[in-house]
């Protein structure tokens, strides 16, 4: 019996499904076994079973289920860290997260691209541009590592949430300079500014407004009659605060990211669940959580292009040896130092500056340059493919080590 093409079609998908989270459980296990982040063992599966590996998996950057998985799977995660965040262990911190956020990201695209020009002879416009798109840090990478690798709250809470701010004003940047580079235009800080603070603004907003109202729902004395039902508004909630915040060309990221927070400090608005219907959506977010995260990196590895890190490897290497050793140590010393009511100790600065991995966003970035056949798009991914490979298998697999080491893991 003959079947349809959308028949055979879904057969596939199913079958690629089942196979990433087949993969994915057995690395995880593994992961847990050689005691390192498990997004470090689905990257390198990914990588194996790619097309530059056994081609078992081929989803393809611009399709529409690597989108789809993409986005809700980022948003998931980033509601995930959201809700792990308590607002009183950030309360002292905050001139520095925003710092981090905002003046953070330009400094470190500014020292990359200096390194870009040198090492691979990009013209300076272009060169700020491959600063920009990796100068965000990883949210899938950041949440799913502090998960395991139980960090002092105040230094941990800092680095995920920096992670979450920064994607709205790393991808600011980057279509900022992009328009400059494809156009010659004129770089406008005033125009640029306004335009974070309204993304940011936006978002916030649209995060607090569905995170109160979700939380009234499930959580409320009076009226909590969707209580049983607390998975489903998550998962519902997630979508809608992404989409209705980024229809209004906001950050969809931040939107989803204070949505977490609201909902996870629920207890500071007065609504509190039963204990079993908090067990359940606990378990509930960080099963989908593993899910979304097995999908993402493994997804990711597959995509990894190894021709184009072979043409530019020593360039790329050393923009991301400076991208790590200069631009982050920068960032995290001018922007963190200055708040004296944090009282970071040299422990916990030195700690900051080598945990910020590079993932999702960055990645996602570079795909929809070499989408638009943007001049040096090419060289722009490599970089971005080398800085993901080496921050992921580098520094999340020695996250603990360093942390023990400065002695900042919780008893």
């Amino acid at each position: 019996m003959e079947h349809s093409p959308a028949i055979l079609h879904a057969k596939e998908l199913l079958f690629l499904m089942g196979i990433i989270l087949g993969v994915g459980t057995l690395t995880g296990f593994i992961s847990r076994l050689l005691k390192v982040p498990d997004v470090v063992m689905f990257l390198l599966a990914g990588m194996a079973l790619g097309g530059a590996g056994l081609g078992i998996i081929n989803v393809k950057v611009d399709s529409t289920l690597n989108q789809l998985l993409l986005i809700f799977g980022s948003c998931y995660i980033l509601f995930d860290g959201g809700a792990s965040i308590r607002l009183n262990v950030l309360k002292g911190v905050w001139p520095t997260l925003l710092s981090l956020s905002t003046l953070g990201v330009l400094i470190s695209a500014v020292v990359t691209a200096f390194a870009a020009q040198y090492f691979l002879h990009l013209p300076f416009i272009f060169a700020m541009l491959l600063g920009a798109v990796i100068a965000s840090t990883d949210p899938a990478t950041l949440v799913p590592v502090f998960r395991q690798v139980k960090v002092r709250a105040k230094v941990a809470q800092t680095i995920m949430s920096e992670s979450a701010f920064n994607d709205a004003m790393g991808a600011i940047l980057t279509f900022a300079v992009l328009a400059i580079a494809v156009s010659g235009g004129a770089f406008s800080i005033s125009d640029n500014i306004i335009s974070l603070l309204q993304q940011s603004i936006l978002g916030l907003i649209g995060g607090a407004l569905l995170g109160y109202l979700a939380a009234l729902l499930i959580a409320h004395e009076k009226y909590s009659f969707l209580a049983e039902y607390a998975p489903v508004v998550t998962l519902m909630s997630v979508a809608a605060a992404y989409l209705s915040v980024d229809n209004l060309h906001a950050s969809g990221f931040m939107a989803v990211f204070v949505f977490g927070m609201v909902l996870g400090n629920k207890d500071l608005l007065g609504f509190k669940m039963g204990h079993d219907e908090e067990s359940k959506l606990e378990d509930f977010i960080l099963t989908t959580s593993l899910i979304m995260r097995i999908f993402i990196f493994v997804l990711l590895g597959s995509q990894v292009n190894f021709g184009l890190l072979h043409q530019y490897f020593w360039g790329a290497l050393g923009v991301v040896i400076a991208f790590i050793f200069i631009a982050r140590p920068a960032v995290v010393f001018l922007c963190a130092t200055p708040n004296r009511k944090a009282k970071w100790t040299l422990k916990e600065l030195i700690f900051m500056c080598w945990t910020r991995e590079t993932g999702v966003i960055p990645g996602a970035l570079a795909g929809m340059l070499v989408g638009m056949k943007v001049p040096y798009s090419d060289v722009i991914a490599s970089v971005t493919f080398m800085a993901i490979l080496i921050t992921i298998l580098l520094q999340a697999t020695t996250t603990e080590w360093l942390a023990r080491k400065l002695d900042l893991l919780e008893v």
